[in-house]
């Protein structure tokens, strides 16, 4: 049988369709690119924002739609939390977030599907690099114990829960020896990771880099909280790339309490200057959510000078959406829509200012670069892509066959937002 997987929203759904990818595989199926010569259609959906749900419903129609004689199998937090109203969308089965780590069984099992017995084919078949692939994700941990303001995925996720050190180092080997070279630990709350285990992230990490070849290891995004001194020493092993996403979402401190959000500004700056100190190359990315309720004109110019003070290689910026079933969407003073644009409009020139300061400390050095599929062809050379060790994009041109290759790259300007540059020798 041939099975369509497909996910909407972050990074943890990406990993876990790789796992479930890598499981039906074990189990005698083909994965397949199209939708319309799947036999089983399995769909990952998100929940963060309306408009999220709004487009995974649309998924669930568009594969109707596209394969209605294939059985269609949906989970994720829009399932999760809305299973009666994604069952009516025609799905043969809903598998809630708590039992997705079982859905290739639960699926089998419940729609009497023709499964090869585990590891019935060769071991390394999975082949990610068809697929254009040269990072995995790993989903190490799922759940959330804080209750931000705004978050409906805390109660999607459900109570914090750590996979064990061993099974994250077995599937770490696993995808290096299917010839990946970077993997991306993820979790819900990462840096929580361990918590139900007597375990930490430090010790997880620790553990890749000492029982693991992986050339390149990194961390999916992190609360700016709980990171300690051993934490920071971890990046003394240059496998672990020097890049960190950690999302504050606002720069004023009285935003951060309607959020109820733990970390403050000084708080934040404090650990940034520590973080750098420690890890000079380290590259720190942020998520800001624009125009939450009652989000002053003072406010909002505290966010501006935050940022600009933080000096972030990166932001994700993100208009506010109210979501149904979180404390944010019953607040008062919602901001006004052309206010919310205005204000990401200014966002977003300066994050492409200090996105392009932090491009500058590349120019005339050379950087590692894992070098991405797809090259295009530009007379005797080949153009690629790829990234840096602290993730920033670079386009360069050199010869053919590079593909998952790391290789040096002369770093020589910035070209449409993008690093520029050739491979060195």
């Amino acid at each position: 049988m041939r099975v369509h997987l497909k996910t909407l929203g972050c990074r943890l759904n990406e990993a876990e369709l790789e796992s479930w990818a890598r499981a039906f595989q074990a189990r005698g199926f083909r994965l397949s690119g199209s939708e319309r010569e799947a036999d089983l259609l399995v769909v990952n959906t998100c929940a963060v924002t309306e408009e999220a749900v709004r487009k995974s419903r649309k998924l669930l129609r568009r594969a109707q739609r596209e394969n209605p004689a294939a059985r269609l199998v949906v989970s994720g937090c829009y399932a999760s939390l809305e299973p009666e109203a994604a069952a009516a969308l025609g799905v043969d089965l809903v598998v809630p977030n708590t039992d997705k780590g079982q859905l290739v069984e639960i699926a089998a099992r419940e729609l009497s599907l023709p499964l090869m017995p585990a590891r019935a084919t060769e071991p390394g078949e999975y082949g990610l690099l068809a697929r254009n692939r040269q990072r995995a994700f790993v989903k190490v941990q799922d759940g959330c114990r804080y209750r931000c303001s705004y978050c409906i995925v805390t109660l999607a996720r459900g109570e914090e829960r750590s996979r064990p050190i061993e099974a994250v180092v077995e599937e770490v080997r696993r995808i290096h020896q299917e010839g990946i070279q970077e993997v991306v630990l993820a979790g819900v709350h990462l840096g929580g990771y361990g918590s139900d285990l007597g375990s930490s992230l430090a010790e997880l990490v620790e553990s890749v880099l000492e029982q693991t070849d992986i050339p390149r290891l990194r961390l999916g995004s992190l609360e700016p909280w709980e990171l300690s001194d051993r934490f920071w020493r971890l990046f003394e092993n240059p496998r672990l790339m020097p890049h960190l996403h950690l999302p504050m979402q606002s720069g004023a401190d009285s935003v951060l309490r309607r959020m109820s959000r733990r970390c403050r500004t000084s708080e934040f700056l404090a650990l940034t200057e520590r973080a750098r100190a420690r890890v000079p190359s380290l590259n720190i990315t942020t998520d800001i959510i624009v125009g939450f309720p009652g989000e002053s004109e003072a406010e909002w110019r505290q966010t501006l000078a935050f940022v600009e003070e933080a000096r972030f290689g990166d932001i994700h910026i993100f208009a506010f959406s109210p979501r149904a079933g979180t404390k944010a969407a019953t607040l008062p003073d919602p901001v006004a829509r052309d206010v919310q644009r205005r204000r990401s409009e200014a966002l977003h020139r300066v994050a492409e200012k200090l996105r392009h300061q932090a491009q500058q400390r590349w120019l005339g050095r050379q950087a590692e670069v894992l070098v991405e599929g797809n090259p295009e062809r530009a007379g005797g050379e080949w153009r690629w892509s790829g990234y840096t060790p602290d993730y920033q994009r670079v386009r360069f041109t050199g010869p053919e066959g590079l593909e998952n290759r790391i290789v040096m790259v002369e770093i020589g300007g910035i070209e449409e937002g993008t690093l520029a540059g050739r491979t060195s020798g």
